[in-house]
C-alpha cells in the first residue's frame, strides 16, 4: 500500500494503491525508484490535475517528496479499478481521497512500505481506451440489500443507512431523527415556517423544491405520469399509485374497529371520526361542526349563498358539484341506477336506495316518540317536527312557517303565481306536481283508491279518506257557534259561513253573490247559457249535474225518497217534500 497525502489551504489528497501480481506476493521497501513507480502509476488511473501550488515541494508529505524532482506536480495521475474507485473531493477542508485495489485471476500480492521495483509494472500495460471504459462500467455501485444502483458512492453509504437503522442528524425541537443532514434542513422548516421556493406565475411559497415542481404543473398542465390500463395521466406519483388502485382492487388501509378497508389514507381517518365522534372543523357563523373539510365548506355556501356549478343547458348554479350532476340528468335524461326486482329506474343513488325499501318492508327508521318508522332518515326527521312543533323555513312575503322546504316552496308561488306544471291534454297549469298527477286522472280515468267497505273507488286519496268516513260515521270537524260535526274540514268551512254571512263569490255580470263556489259556477251559466250535462238516452242538457241525475231516474224508473207515512215513492226530494204537507194538512 502507498499512501500519499497531500496538504494546502486544509486540503488532503490521499493516494491508497494495491497492487496484485499474477507470480508471488512480494513486499516492497520505503526506497523507491520514482521514475518506475510514476510508469506503473500512469497507465492505471483516471485523470486528475491539480495545482502547481498545492503539489509544490514544500507542502509534499514526506512519501510524496521522496519520488524525487523527476516528479511534475503538473502531470496526471489515473487510477483505474477494476474493483472499487472512490473519490471524494473537497476545497478548504475538503479531501480527495483514491483508493486503487487491483486484483488478479492467479493470486494476490501485497506491496508494502519498502518498494523494490522490478518488472512488476508491466502488468499494467492496458489500452487508455479500454482502461477508461472499464472506469466508466465500475462507476455504478450496487446496494447489497436491495439492489438499488447509484453514480456516487457517497450516495451509497447514506443509502445503507435506511438499512443498518443509522439516523445520524436529530431535530433540536422535536427530537426526530434523519439519516442526511439535508434531510434534517428541510424537516426543520416545518418549525421555522421558511418557505424559499416561490412560484413565478402565482407567487405561492413551498418548503421544498419538489413540491413547488409538483405544483407549477398546475399552470403548465403537465401531467407525466400516466395509467398503463386506461392511459389516464397524472402530475405527481403518488396520483397514479392511487388511481391504479381502482384497476387492481387494492385497498391497503382497514379500520381497526370495524374492518372496512380503504384504498386511501384520508379516507380511512375521516372514516375513523364516525366511531371517534371527532368534528374537527367548525362553522365560524353557527359554530356547526364537521368531520371533513370539504363538508365545512360546502355548509359555509348556505350562509355566502355561493353557487360555485352552473347548467350549461339552462344556467341552473348549484353549491355542490353533486347537485349539478344529478340535475344535468333532467336534460340528459339518464337514469343510472336500476332495481333488480322491477326493472324500474332511477336518476338519483338516494331514490334508489328509498325504492329498494319497497321490496325489502325495510323501514330501519323509527321515531322515539310515537314509535312509528320510516324507510328513509329525511321523512323521520320531518316527521320529528311533528312532535317538536319546529317550522325552520319561513316565507319572506308573508312570515308563514312550514316545517320542510319543499312546502315552503309550493307555498311561495302563491306570491308568484308560478305554475310550472302543465297537462299535456289540456294545458292546465298547476302550482304542484301533485295537482296535475290528480288532474291528469281526469282524462285517463284512472281512479287508484278504492273503498274496502264497498269497493267504490276515487281518483284522489283524500276523497277515499272522506268516503270512508260515512262508513266509519266519523265527524272530526266540529262548528264552535252550533256544535254542527262534518267529515271534512271544508265542509266545517262552508257552513262557518251561514253564522258569518261570508260570501266571498260574486257573480261579475250581475252582482250577485255565494257562500261556495260551486254555486257561483252554477250560477254563471244562466248568463252564459251553457249547460254541459247531458243525458246519453235522450240527449237533454241541464247546467247542473243534479239536475241530470233527476231526469235519468225518468229512464231508469228509479224512486229513491219514500213517504214514511203512505210509503208513496218518489223521484225527486223535492217531489216527497211537496207529498208530505198532504199528511201535514199544509
Amino acid at each position: 500500500m502507498a499512501s500519499v497525502k497531500l496538504e494546502d489551504c486544509s486540503q488532503t489528497l490521499e493516494l491508497n494503491v494495491n497492487i496484485k501480481d499474477e507470480e508471488e506476493e512480494e513486499t516492497i521497501g520505503k526506497s523507491v525508484s520514482h521514475g518506475r513507480l510514476r510508469s506503473s502509476l500512469r497507465p492505471v488511473i483516471s485523470a486528475v490535475r491539480t495545482d502547481a501550488a498545492c503539489l509544490s515541494p514544500s507542502t509534499l508529505s514526506p512519501n510524496l517528496q521522496s519520488l524525487g524532482p523527476d516528479c511534475d506536480s503538473r502531470d496526471q495521475f489515473a487510477l483505474q479499478d477494476p474493483e472499487m474507485a472512490s473519490v471524494k473531493l473537497e476545497d478548504c477542508s475538503q479531501t480527495l481521497e483514491l483508493n486503487a485495489n487491483i486484483k488478479d485471476e492467479e493470486e494476490e500480492e501485497k506491496i508494502g512500505t519498502s518498494v523494490n521495483h522490478g518488472d512488476h509494472v508491466e502488468t499494467f500495460s492496458t489500452s487508455i481506451e479500454q482502461q477508461q471504459e472499464d472506469h466508466r462500467a465500475k462507476r455504478s455501485h450496487h446496494c447489497p440489500h436491495c439492489e438499488e444502483i447509484f453514480p456516487i458512492l457517497s450516495k451509497l453509504k447514506i443509502h445503507l443507512r435506511i438499512h443498518k437503522g443509522g439516523n445520524l442528524y436529530f431535530c433540536t425541537d422535536c427530537g426526530k431523527s434523519f439519516t442526511t443532514s439535508k434531510a434534517m434542513t428541510v424537516h426543520q422548516r416545518v418549525h421555522t415556517g421558511e418557505k424559499p421556493y416561490f412560484c413565478s406565475d402565482c407567487g405561492n411559497s413551498f418548503s421544498r423544491r419538489g413540491d413547488l415542481k409538483t405544483h407549477e404543473r398546475i399552470h403548465t398542465g403537465e401531467k407525466p405520469y400516466s395509467c398503463s390500463d386506461c392511459v389516464k395521466f397524472f402530475t405527481t406519483s403518488g396520483e397514479l399509485k392511487i388511481h391504479q388502485r381502482t384497476h387492481t382492487g387494492e385497498k391497503p388501509y382497514s379500520c381497526s374497529d370495524c374492518r372496512a378497508r380503504f384504498s386511501q389514507l384520508s379516507h380511512l381517518k375521516q372514516h375513523e371520526r364516525i366511531h371517534t365522534g371527532k368534528k374537527p372543523y367548525s362553522c365560524s357563523d353557527c359554530v356547526k361542526c364537521f368531520t371533513t373539510s370539504s363538508e365545512l365548506k360546502v355548509h359555509q355556501r348556505t350562509h355566502t349563498g355561493e353557487k360555485p356549478y352552473f347548467c350549461s343547458d339552462c344556467r341552473a348554479s348549484f353549491s355542490q358539484l353533486g347537485n349539478l350532476k344529478q340535475h344535468e340528468r333532467v336534460h340528459t335524461g339518464e337514469k343510472p341506477y336500476s332495481c333488480s326486482d322491477c326493472g324500474k329506474s332511477f336518476s338519483r343513488r338516494g331514490h334508489f336506495k328509498t325504492h329498494e325499501h319497497i321490496h325489502t318492508g325495510d323501514k330501519p327508521y323509527s321515531c322515539s316518540d310515537c314509535g312509528k318508522s320510516f324507510s328513509r332518515q329525511g321523512d323521520l326527521k320531518i316527521h320529528e317536527r311533528i312532535h317538536t312543533g319546529e317550522k325552520p323555513y319561513s316565507c319572506f312575503n308573508c312570515i308563514k312557517c312550514f316545517t320542510t322546504s319543499g312546502e315552503l316552496k309550493v307555498h311561495q308561488r302563491t306570491h308568484t303565481g308560478e305554475k310550472p306544471y302543465s297537462c299535456s291534454d289540456c294545458r292546465a297549469s298547476f302550482s304542484q306536481l301533485s295537482h296535475l298527477k290528480q288532474h291528469e286522472r281526469i282524462h285517463t280515468g284512472e281512479k287508484p283508491y278504492s273503498c274496502s267497505d264497498c269497493r267504490k273507488s276515487f281518483s284522489q286519496s283524500s276523497h277515499l279518506k272522506q268516503h270512508e268516513r260515512i262508513h266509519t260515521g266519523e265527524k272530526s270537524y266540529s262548528c264552535s257557534d252550533c256544535g254542527k260535526c262534518f267529515t271534512t274540514s271544508s265542509e266545517l268551512k262552508v257552513h262557518q259561513r251561514t253564522h258569518t254571512g261570508e260570501k266571498p263569490y260574486f257573480c261579475s255580470d250581475c252582482g250577485a253573490r255565494f257562500s261556495q263556489l260551486g254555486n257561483l259556477k252554477q250560477h254563471e251559466r244562466i248568463h252564459t247559457g251553457e249547460k254541459p250535462y247531458s243525458c246519453s238516452d235522450c240527449g237533454a242538457s241541464f247546467s247542473q249535474p243534479c239536475n241530470l241525475k233527476n231526469h235519468k231516474r225518468i229512464h231508469t224508473g228509479e224512486k229513491p225518497y219514500s213517504c214514511s207515512d203512505c210509503r208513496k215513492s218518489f223521484s225527486q226530494l223535492g217531489h216527497l217534500k211537496r207529498h208530505q204537507g198532504i199528511h201535514k194538512g199544509e
